[in-house]
């Protein structure tokens, strides 16, 4: 048989040509909120564009996710009690159901399969299969969940603002396990956990300090830290909440904002004792490490919240400031910290920055954008 035969044969056997599918990986995608208009933007993070948005997932104003261990699916968090599931590679809403009326944030289980919800009405967490959506277990509280953290063991931890309470959920077994520490500061506003799976740490808005619970210890152990870290100087208005999630562990430091204070407070990630400070431009909202942690890149509260601030880990000094323009809300790197990404709410655009030479590389166009969140997400602790 001749070549030319040979190349017939084939075609006829391989049948009519098929399209191709496009064929897309997730792990350069990420998803912008755009609260004022309940949608997201999904973004391709190599190209710095836009490739589709996901509308109809309601009050957005204080929106957070996740994403499912294969980067896939993620977990709207909305204002209005709003549990949306997207597929971010169709850009369609896969399940939404209003579980709360009024809601702040939520966490998926170290293995994927649960999705937990912190409620401020009518309080306490709801946990939901990740799958379907369906409710799996309803665990109440005295006042407004929040601070609400995945931890090792197929655990959540979250606090409570209204009983000065931090509350473990062990769902590894067949029925819930709670355990409940009391008085452990007043007014837990936000929280973190370490990279480690070690260590809750919960902000507190009443008074200066931090309560901080070792999740390793059997039974786990909850001590103050920080007690009274602003004595002594006058306490500021509180435009914004801090932020604790975004938080920033840069090589043996963590590093938070301080409440009432235009500071970041430096502290030994293990011994969890102050080890220094930096004063900054504004009340800071978010203090967030650059991977590897040489940086840590801060934005601040209304009426300061036109800038960035960059800070070397190693000097506790600011190297760099950026006004990106009015009402930065959010920022996010990408997953070796080439670049970061900075929401400008008012001005409707996301600027890209390369975060060595601190200059702007890129832009994109959102509505009133906030959240920004890589799916390299997905395979981290404590968000």
């Amino acid at each position: 048989m001749n070549r030319l035969a040979a190349l017939l044969l084939c075609t006829i056997l391989a049948g009519p040509a098929a399209a191709t599918p496009e064929l897309r990986a997730t792990g350069d995608l990420g998803v912008i909120v755009e609260r004022a208009t309940g949608s997201v933007l999904i973004v391709d993070q190599s190209d710095h564009a836009a490739i589709g948005r996901i509308e109809g997932l309601g009050d957005l104003s204080h929106a957070s996710l996740v994403f499912s261990p294969d980067e896939r699916f993620a977990y709207v968090f909305g204002r209005d009690g709003g549990l949306t599931k997207i597929d971010i590679l169709t850009r369609t809403i896969v399940r939404r159901v209003v579980q709360a009326g009024n809601s702040i944030g939520g966490a998926i289980s170290d293995d994927g399969r649960l999705v937990a919800v912190a409620n401020y009405e009518p309080g306490g967490i709801k946990v939901f299969d990740a799958d379907t959506l369906e409710l799996i277990t309803d665990i109440p509280a005295g006042g407004k969940a929040l601070g609400l953290e995945d931890a090792p063991g197929r655990r959540f931890v979250f606090s409570v603002w209204d009983t000065d309470e931090t509350r473990i959920v062990d769902l590894s077994g067949a029925e819930p396990k709670v355990t409940t520490f009391e008085n452990i500061g007043h007014q837990p506003y936000d929280a973190l956990v370490t990279d480690d799976g070690r260590t809750y740490i919960a902000g507190l808005f009443g008074e200066d300090g931090l309560s901080a619970i070792d999740l390793w210890a059997d039974p786990p152990e909850a001590r103050r830290i920080l007690p009274g870290y602003g004595r002594g100087a006058e306490e500021m208005p509180v435009y914004k909440m801090p932020h604790l999630e975004g938080w920033a562990k840069a090589g043996d430091q963590i590093v938070l904002p301080a409440v009432h204070h235009h500071e970041v407070l430096w502290i030994d990630a293990r011994s969890l004792t102050e080890t220094g400070r930096t004063e900054t431009h504004g009340q800071p909202v978010f203090a967030m490490a650059r991977p590897g942690g040489r940086q840590v890149w801060v934005n601040f509260a209304h009426p300061l919240n036109d800038t960035v601030q960059v800070i070397d880990s190693m000097t506790h000094r600011i190297v760099g400031e950026m006004t990106p323009g009015p009402a930065v809300l959010h920022m996010e790197f990408t997953a070796r910290g080439t670049e970061a990404w900075v929401s400008v709410r008012d001005a409707n655009k996301v600027v890209i920055y390369d975060t060595n030479t601190l200059q702007p590389i890129g832009e994109i166009a959102a509505e009133s954008p906030s959240g920004i969140f890589f799916t390299a997400r997905a395979h981290r602790l404590g968000l």
